[in-house]
Order: structure tokens, then C-alpha cells, then sequence
């Protein structure tokens, strides 16, 4: 799936914030100590995944994204596919994972990564609502376009949900300072063109993108996709302010592991990022 999308002008972005929001405030606080930033991904409503959260914070995640499971995850790759897939099986709804969420108190922000048709069946007002009810502090909605998202980005910033946006290999400079311009919490950059999953090597791509970030914005710059392993968690922390892996968790996830392995593996690629 190519993250650039044709413009199609339907509602006027807004500007900048002029004041962080608080998950912003507390990524930019993190990075400002020179510790660099650690996102995992995992699946709401997939295994223990309440537990999850709270072994993978404990671990050393700076902040939690949560996938609420839809049934045409279009930018996600087959292991996250399958993931949403026995997720939803197991019954999982997005009720379901607003109100596990609120027996959580995993200590970072969480944040949602789902798919704009759910908050549309539901009103963005509504949704946006309930989500800082539940205890999100922000949400990626990958399939809106930057040109589309101004009445979402009315309903969540109204709710105090910061929607952080993705910027892509291919972005344009022009259209990349306007991403990071109306991006709240962090700037998500994607490594490489393509759906989400484990990668052998992550190319040239990561760390051009990256520099490009950085050189217009003083945001919190967090790169995903395809990051498997601590090795290639630090290689791109070296010209970023983090990392977000996702399908490396949530692969060990769908294979049997639970808040134990989940915590092994967050505490590796934590040693290496604060080793790098």
C-alpha cells in the first residue's frame, strides 16, 4: 500500500498546535534526556494483552500502541493481518478494547492505531470521546489523508486525543513539513515503502527519512516497519529519536508467548537503545 495518497480536499487541516499535548510533552521530555524513544505495537483483544501492556511498559516502553482489530487492515502485513483475524474470533470489538484499557494503568501513554471506518460508524465526536474516556492518549488513523483529516483532527483534539501522523520514503519536502506540522505526540516515520512486517535489512531508506524528518521538525521522531531485531532497533535509533516495532511482538505473540516473553524481548531492544 503506498502512503501517498492523491490530495482530495474535503477539510481544511489545522494549524500547529502551539503547545504540546501531554503524550507529546512526556516523548519530548524523554528524548530531551537522551534516553531514545521505544514504541511497541500489539494487537487489543489478541491473548493476554492487558498483561502485555503492562510487561512491555515495565520493560522500558516510553509509550504503548494499541491495534484495535478491523477486518481489512489494509496497511498491516500477514502477521498483524492474522493477528486482527484470531483477535476478532476471540471476539474482540472496539467496545471490548476501550473497556480493557480501562483496567490497565500501564504507566506510559497508550495510543490507538486503527482504521478511520470505525470512528466514521461511530462519529468522530463520539469516538474520540470515548477513547480519552477509556484512557488513550492519542490514535493512528493510517487510511485518512493529511488533505481529509481536518474535521477528525477537530473531534480528537477536542477530546484531548493527539493524532500523530506517518510520513513515508517518497514524501515530498513540501507536503513532509506539513505532516510534521500538523502531527501531535510524534512523527511516525516509515521506513520503507510497502505493508507492516519483519525485515532482513532495513536499506538506505530508514536513515534518509529520518535525517529528512529531523531537519524540519523539533518533534519526537519515531521510525517503524520492519524492525525485528535490538541490532536494527539501534542502527536507527542512531539518526532518529526512537523506534516502533510492532510485528516482532506481536509474531511472538500469536506464537504462544505472553507477558513474559513480551517483557524479554522489550528489555533487549531497550539494552540496545540505551547501549547505542
Amino acid at each position: 500500500m503506498s502512503l501517498e495518497l492523491e490530495p482530495v480536499v474535503t477539510g481544511r487541516p489545522l494549524p500547529p498546535s502551539p503547545t504540546p499535548g501531554p503524550m507529546e510533552a512526556r516523548l519530548r521530555a524523554v528524548r530531551d534526556s537522551g534516553r531514545k524513544l521505544l514504541i511497541p505495537y500489539l494487537t487489543g483483544g489478541l491473548g493476554k494483552w492487558a498483561d502485555i501492556v503492562r510487561a512491555v511498559a515495565d520493560a522500558g516502553a516510553d509509550a504503548v500502541e494499541i491495534g484495535i482489530p478491523f477486518s481489512d487492515p489494509v496497511m498491516d502485513g500477514p502477521t498483524i493481518q492474522v493477528a486482527s483475524e484470531r483477535a476478532l474470533a476471540e471476539g474482540a470489538t472496539p467496545e471490548s478494547v476501550l473497556s480493557g484499557l480501562r483496567g490497565i494503568d500501564a504507566g506510559v501513554p497508550v495510543l490507538a492505531m486503527t482504521y478511520y471506518n470505525l470512528a466514521f460508524h461511530m462519529g468522530d465526536e463520539r469516538f474520540a470521546g470515548q477513547m480519552a474516556e477509556a484512557g488513550f492518549s492519542g490514535i493512528i488513523l493510517p487510511d485518512v489523508p493529511m488533505e481529509e483529516q481536518g474535521p477528525w483532527q477537530t473531534a480528537a483534539e477536542g477530546a484531548g486525543i493527539e493524532t500523530v501522523m506517518l510520513a513515508g520514503p517518497i514524501t515530498p519536502d513540501d507536503r513532509l513539513q506539513r505532516l510534521c506540522d500538523m502531527s501531535r505526540g510524534y512523527v511516525y516515520g516509515v521506513n520503507l515503502m510497502g505493508v507492516t512486517g519483519e525485515r532482513q535489512s532495513l536499506g538506505e531508506q530508514a536513515e534518509t527519512l529520518a535525517r529528512r524528518l529531523k531537519a524540519v521538525t523539533d518533534k519526537p521522531v519515531a521510525m517503524g516497519f520492519g524492525i525485528s531485531t535490538p541490532e536494527q532497533a539501534a542502527e536507527v535509533a542512531a539518526v532518529s529519536d526512537g523506534v516502533i516495532v510492532g510485528t516482532a511482538l506481536v509474531r511472538r505473540i500469536l506464537d504462544g508467548g505472553g507477558p513474559d516473553e513480551a517483557h524479554r524481548f522489550m528489555s533487549s531492544l531497550r539494552s540496545a537503545l540505551d547501549a547505542s
